[in-house]
């Protein structure tokens, strides 16, 4: 008993839901997006990329073990329920842990860079991990900033599966394909970057009262939760508009597909811009942040729709 406590305490502190996702989306691009394109040739093979998916994982995973350390008071305050550091496991103890995730992923991404022939590369996993201890001390209190970053690291989960899959494999034959299948994975990403960016600004309002007693100037703190909002509702019509655009440019002539952007990834979409002009409660922001996580499972999900049509149809 005492074993499954620990181990739930340990999931919930390196958060290992969002790490299903993060995993997930690295897996399917791997394991059907790619394995399905005919005459494609993979830098990695398939235990390889595994690697590279349990580099990732632990890195981020540190990255969340690091956020708790220094989120312990805002935590406390906020969320007392979920506080993890300092009430389940110690402050040293989620030290260790840290130390060893990052560790494990900086040293499986330095081997996979020789396997690829490109030991500059380890410099991405180093940088990534630098980036989310400085996240975490510093750049989450600035204005904005630390909800770029997020994104912007969550958008990056997914241009690395290119750069370690597709980049080392291209040459003047195939660079034509590669460039078209890289170009899937930046559009991806793009809607990770944007969906999340949105997400963090609604888990900032949620965390306000939180934020506002240990110092940080967020948006909700700077300009209230009320005017915040409006931001997010404006902010909602950019992915739903590329969206729409989207799927009328490149996914109108497969109906599945196009079936499917607009009932699992649009329309939620469309929910959560309604409901984000009134809602005023922690509950229903918590509630609407779900919601983008959804959007964001659902919407990296349809690259298998995509190319189960791809096969029906070949």
């Amino acid at each position: 008993m005492n074993t499954e406590y620990k181990t739930m305490n340990f999931l919930k502190l390196i958060r290992f839901q969002n790490l299903l996702m993060l995993a997930l989306m690295q897996l399917v691009f791997h394991f059907l997006f790619f394995k399905n394109q005919t005459d494609l040739i993979l830098a990695l093979a398939n235990w390889q990329f595994i690697l590279l998916v349990i580099a990732t994982v632990s890195i981020a995973a540190g990255g969340y073990v690091i956020n708790n350390i220094m989120d312990q008071e805002t935590d406390a305050f906020s969320k007392p329920k979920d506080v993890i550091v300092g009430k389940h496991i110690s402050e040293g103890m989620a030290y260790n842990i840290y130390a060893a995730l990052n560790i494990i992923g900086v040293g499986i991404g330095f081997y996979l860079s020789n396997i690829i022939e490109k030991p500059s590369f380890a410099a991405v996993f180093i940088v990534v991990a630098a980036t989310l201890y400085i996240y975490a001390t510093n750049l989450k209190q600035n204005l904005l900033v630390g909800n770029i970053i997020v994104s912007l690291l969550v958008a990056f989960s997914i241009v690395i599966v290119g750069i370690f899959d597709l980049y080392p494999a291209t040459y003047d034959g195939n660079r034509e394909q590669m460039g078209l299948i890289f170009s899937i994975l930046l559009d991806y990403a793009l809607f990770a970057f944007i969906i999340n960016f949105i997400r963090e600004i609604v888990k900032d309002i949620e965390d306000m009262d939180g934020d506002y007693n240990s110092g940080m100037s967020t948006l909700p703190i700077i300009i209230g939760k009320e005017r915040t909002s409006k931001v997010v509702f404006a902010l909602t019509f950019i992915p739903i508009a590329l969206l729409i655009f989207y799927v009328n440019t490149n996914l109108s002539e497969i109906q599945w597909v196009m079936y499917y952007a607009l009932l699992f990834v649009l329309a939620p979409l469309l929910y959560f811009l309604i409901k984000i002009w009134s809602a005023k409660s922690k509950k229903e922001f918590n509630h609407l942040s779900l919601i983008l996580k959804l959007v964001m499972l659902f919407g990296i999900l349809s690259i298998v729709v995509i190319t189960l049509n791809m096969k029906g149809n070949a």
